[in-house]
């Protein structure tokens, strides 16, 4: 007879999950989906994801390749009709001749950029970012033994690094910059001029410059002629910049799981190999349907829509300047507000769970995104329509007379 086993023991958990935070958004969300299940109303400004839903061509391409059969995997890079169009994409929008050679097709943002840090990191490396910046990025660095030191940034910097902050900052463990530009917390956007400062700063010190463009196609400053002007790609700056960007905010395709990035041709094979064995491949029905989003009749919805974000920013930012929250700089792009708290309350995050249960209306606590000052900021995304978004402002107006 076999002897009893010994009690099941949880095996021990890796060393670095200590180094990985859960999102206090999160739990915001999980008190939020509580109260709507018990019967309260409740307005969500929390979550970074569009209300629109990938345009009728996109899907009508998704049903297509499912038809035709088009579900195999596919090559890691991506099939090679959609990295033409990305490479495309750049010459008619930014008129920068981009070589379809350095694109690859990734499955969301996420993915490329653990495919980028996977290549990048050794263990020990330091990280210059800015303090806000969207959380995600520092894990990265994190998961593959690297530190990522926050540098912090105020109203006065645009809540943006700049050349000076980069030099001043840079130590010897120091391998590279990571920055957004527009910024997920704040929306704000990094002045040519400033970029083109800190891509020289990074390549002096033999550093990598890694720039997230998630969010452009969602910058709102007009020409003339009333005509969205473009944000210019880092790109520009020289072959040596790795870009991140996604089908996810201008494209409308959160959960279709489908990204890029743009690296230096020395990187490639790098990259292709940790893409194989990380991923196989990007979703192949994803892929085939993201040809339709270079269409022209595509790209004039995504305009329309963002003409219709930038009007919420238009409506949302002075309403809440008239209720007390201080909105120094107004976001050039992405749907986000960061907004000072502090003439409200002295705990971000103590608001925001008051304003939830007292008003039914759910932002992001400022501590998600850095350390310094994050106790005096909230984040507010701009993804739904107006009329709710007045309702969320008349919701908060009686809050605060409470």
């Amino acid at each position: 007879m076999n002897a009893p086993l010994p009690a099941w023991r949880p095996p021990a958990v890796a060393e670095r999950m200590a180094q990985i935070e859960s999102f206090y958004a999160m739990e915001i969300m999980r008190e939020a989906t509580a109260l709507e299940q018990a019967g309260r109303s409740i307005i969500y400004l929390c979550v970074g994801e569009p209300d629109f839903v990938a345009t009728a061509a996109v899907m009508d391409a998704a049903d297509a390749a499912t038809r035709r059969g088009d579900t195999h995997y596919t090559v890691a890079l991506g099939i090679e009709p959609l990295r033409r169009a990305i490479a495309a994409f750049y010459q008619t929008r930014y008129g920068f001749a981009l070589p379809a050679k350095r694109v690859a097709v990734t499955a969301g943002a996420s993915g490329a950029l653990l495919i980028l840090f996977g290549t990048l990191v050794n263990p020990g490396d330091e990280w210059l970012m800015p303090d806000p910046t969207y959380p995600c990025n520092r894990r990265f660095v994190s998961l593959f033994g690297g530190t990522t030191k926050l540098v912090p940034c105020g109203a006065a910097e645009n809540y943006q690094l700049t050349p000076e902050m980069v030099e001043r900052h840079w130590g010897p463990n120091t391998r590279g910059v990571m920055l957004a530009s527009p910024s997920n917390p704040t929306g704000t956007t990094v002045p040519a001029a400033a970029l083109r400062g800190i891509h020289e700063a990074v390549r002096a010190r033999g550093g990598a410059l890694v720039v997230d463009e998630i969010y452009h196609g969602l910058t709102y400053m007009r020409d003339r002629s009333g005509t969205f002007a473009e944000e210019p790609t880092a790109l520009e700056l020289g072959d040596d910049v790795f870009v991140i960007n996604s089908f996810s905010k201008y494209f409308s395709m959160t959960g279709w799981r489908l990204g890029w990035l743009v690296a230096p041709v020395s990187h490639l094979g790098h990259i292709e190999k940790l893409a194989q064995n990380l991923f196989i491949c990007p979703s192949t029905i994803a892929q085939h349907a993201a040809l339709e989003c270079f269409s022209p009749a595509s790209l004039s919805i995504y305009e329309e829509r963002r003409a219709q974000f930038a009007a919420r920013r238009d409506y949302l930012v002075p309403a809440l300047r008239e209720l007390g929250f201080r909105i120094p700089n107004t976001p050039q792009g992405a749907f986000y507000v960061y907004a000072d708290v502090s003439a409200l309350s002295d705990d971000s995050f103590r608001f925001c769970t008051e304003l939830l249960h007292g008003a039914g209306v759910a932002i992001t606590p400022g501590r998600d995104f850095g350390d310094v000052d994050a106790h005096r900021y909230v984040r507010f995304t701009y993804t739904i329509d107006i009329a709710q978004l007045q309702e969320v402002v008349l919701r908060i107006k009686a809050f605060l007379k409470k």
